[in-house]
């Protein structure tokens, strides 16, 4: 099979991305130069409108293991401190707690699910492109060869060499000046409070689970998944040397961030566990996200600090943006400079997770100063208006691209509705599963059908009413779940069914 793209990389980024343009009619091959899936867990859940974007693919159930639908977070932290979400009237931030291998594992299972081709044991070492399309020069298990597609996809992490190959710059810091230390553990069952899932630290008090919590020495957070528990902590000083990381290292570790001693062994079950230190971390955003009819994507576009958990959120969100507009350029239907946005919308995007993970990493450093800083910030934390604009901030709701209309959604991540059809009750996340464009019609009398006339071939037309008041009765919504044009009226007008037309023109062509 000729692909229509290759993708360089079979992480949870370039699975996502296999999957969205499998969804939409193009021809993906993904190349992994790892023979099977790595039992490595670099991240340990899913914050933000990333777990409202898999339900919408129909993922959610499969990594959250029950039937019941996304629901907002009541709490989270920022910079090791506690925000409230309960009290928000719109809490748009999400969490799912399940390890990244998971995450890979569902992925490669929808992605062969859509008969997407994985090489594993493949790596490309090459690439050369033309007005045509790109020859990927590749490493196999049974040599090298070549492979000819219509674009290639940069996948392939940090060290990107997509990236270098295509001469894109890379531009950030590197600092070494902190050390994190990760394990696995087995904690004594006197220690935790059934109640909230907490830590009693002898010698020091209680300490939330799933919270980063901060002392003057450095960061501790415990995290009682149900695969088992885990201890971090982060310090700003020292060096782990040669030697391998231990439980010995992280129990002097968590004793100089807490000033007490916390007992707890070698963790339990078949694994695999995780043992871990890491040095120093990098901050930096690729010059540009495509050259010629390559691009980057996830890691390979940006990296930055863990803190907060917006790596797979932002690079995941990146997959399902490029996705289809890749597609639509494959299938011959895209507008002039569609794929061009993806780099214009997702950019922005990139540069707000690497303030607030920078922001974050001011909070929590050691020193006085910074403790009368946390005093000022968590005063501010009192006011409903801070919380929420955080909230967004971390979830990617505050992101709104550049599209033309002046209702306030467009541009917008669509609400999560409950519609009224002729066959009952519908989320609209059971609507766009399917991954292609929808007209949401939900005026008295489908006034609007007929304006869809000449797109009907890569757009779908959904009739209903609106669950509940104050919504608006007419949505247009991309692949992505992004508003591209919206009404209030129950009767369109002459003006607003042309602005209509213009918004499915700019979004999906021109008429047929």
């Amino acid at each position: 099979m000729t692909p229509d793209v290759v993708i360089a990389g079979a992480g949870p980024n370039g699975l996502m991305l296999a999957c969205e343009l499998s969804l939409a009619g193009a021809r993906p091959i993904v190349l992994e130069r790892l023979h099977e899936q790595t039992k490595a867990n670099r991240a340990n859940g899913l914050v933000g409108q990333v777990v409202l974007a898999l339900d919408r693919r129909g993922l959610y159930e499969r990594l959250s293991g029950g039937a019941e639908p996304p629901r907002p977070s009541p709490g989270f932290v920022f910079g090791a401190m506690p925000l409230n979400l309960g009290k928000l009237d719109d809490n748009t931030l999400y969490t799912l707690p399940v390890p990244q291998r998971r995450i890979e594992q569902v992925l490669e299972e929808r992605a062969r699910e859509l008969e997407v081709e994985i090489r594993r044991g493949h790596e490309l070492t090459g690439l050369s492109q033309d007005d045509d399309g790109v020859t990927v020069e590749v490493a196999g298990p049974e040599g090298p060869y070549r492979l000819r597609a219509r674009y290639l996809v940069g996948a392939d992490g940090g060290h990107s060499l997509t990236r270098t190959l295509c001469g894109i710059g890379f531009p950030g810091v590197t600092k070494d000046d902190s050390i994190s230390r990760t394990a696995h553990v087995t904690v004594p069952a006197e220690l935790t409070d059934p109640a909230t899932g907490g830590l009693n630290v002898p010698g020091y008090g209680p300490i939330p689970p799933f919270m980063h919590h901060r002392t003057d020495h450095g960061l501790f957070t415990y995290a009682p998944f149900p695969t088992g528990a885990l201890i971090h902590t982060t310090e700003w000083h020292g060096d782990g040397g040669d030697r391998p990381m231990s439980l010995d290292e992280l129990r002097e570790s968590v004793r100089r961030v807490l000033g007490a001693d916390l007992p707890f062994g070698p963790p339990e079950g078949p694994g695999p566990h995780l043992l871990r230190r890491l040095v120093g971390g990098n901050t930096r955003l690729a010059e540009r996200f495509r050259d010629g009819r390559v691009l980057l994507l996830g890691d390979a576009a940006h990296v930055h600090s863990a803190i907060g958990g917006p790596g797979l959120n932002l690079g995941l969100q990146d997959a399902i943006n490029l996705g289809w507009k890749l597609a639509a350029e494959v299938r011959g239907w895209a507008p002039p400079g569609l794929l061009d946005t993806y780099e214009t919308e997702r950019r922005p995007a990139a540069e707000r997770v690497v303030m607030h993970t920078q922001a974050q990493s001011a909070l929590i450093a050691p020193g006085p100063e910074v403790t009368a800083l946390r005093v000022l910030f968590g005063e501010l934390l009192r006011d409903e208006r801070t919380v929420k604009h955080i909230a967004d901030m971390m979830s990617g709701a505050d992101i709104r691209y550049a599209l033309e209309g002046t209702h306030p959604l467009t541009g917008r991540p669509a609400p999560d509705l409950v519609l009224e059809t002729a066959t009952g009750s519908v989320r609209l996340a059971e609507l766009t599963r399917t991954a292609r464009p929808l007209l949401l019609d939900l005026t008295p009398d489908t006034a609007l059908s007929g304006a869809l006339d000449g797109w009907r071939d890569r757009v779908d037309l959904v009739t209903a009413k609106a669950s509940r008041e104050g919504l608006p009765t007419a949505l247009l919504l991309r692949p992505d779940c992004y508003v591209a044009w919206a009404s209030d009226s129950p009767r369109p007008d002459t003006k607003e069914l042309d602005s209509l037309r213009t918004a499915l023109t700019s979004s999906f062509g021109a008429a047929r």
